[in-house]
């Protein structure tokens, strides 16, 4: 592994994209196993990104297959947050697949290690993510998010994004129910 690509030192995070993360051969062989011990912390300690019992090393290691494969096509965005040599958060957006959809992508997952919370690297991955969005002609980036997530809703309306709508006790978690709150920044302008 190069630490000079991903030494961060006091300076915060260094964000990779997945050009830079696949072209290290060590760097890529580790960041998938990096990216499931994150996941599957956040999922067992109630996060909301999708699952409900943490995902397996080989369905991380699939989806992240997925989203660099889209990212060599043109597809999809992916980041990775490195301190030091310690991935510290993801998040990748993709282009909708419907054709008339096309021009717009969806901030499908965005995760933090508990460790790193509060130290912005949530905000510099989905700023960068904006960043990527805007150079490569997405007009609209939408996500969504569990109801009760008041910190990542906080931090997308500080980055721009607003809310367009919301299906109340829509996310199943067990017997509990939340809303799925659905929040869109408009790139054209």
């Amino acid at each position: 592994m190069n630490t000079m690509t991903i030494d961060g030192g006091a300076g915060g995070p260094v964000l990779l994209d997945a050009a830079e993360l696949t072209s290290d051969p060590e760097l890529g062989a580790h960041f998938a196993e990096s990216a499931h011990g994150i996941l599957a912390e956040l999922v067992r300690a109630g996060a909301a990104l999708g699952w409900v019992d943490p995902p397996s090393p080989h369905e991380v290691a699939e989806l992240l297959d997925g989203v660099v494969r889209a990212a060599r096509a043109g597809d999809a965005a992916l980041r990775a947050a490195y301190v030091g040599r310690r991935l510290v958060g993801l998040g990748y957006w993709q282009r909708y697949a419907r054709a008339t959809h096309r021009p717009h992508a969806d901030l499908e997952k965005l995760a933090v290690a508990a460790a790193a919370h509060g130290r912005g690297v949530g905000r510099a991955l989905t700023a960068a993510l904006i960043t990527d969005a805007r150079r490569a002609g997405i007009e609209v980036l939408t996500l969504d998010a569990r109801g009760d997530n008041d910190n990542a809703l906080h931090l997308y309306r500080s980055l721009g994004f607003t809310e367009y709508g919301r299906l109340p006790d829509f996310v199943a978690v067990g017997a509990r129910r939340y809303d799925k709150v659905f929040h869109m920044l408009d790139l054209r302008r």
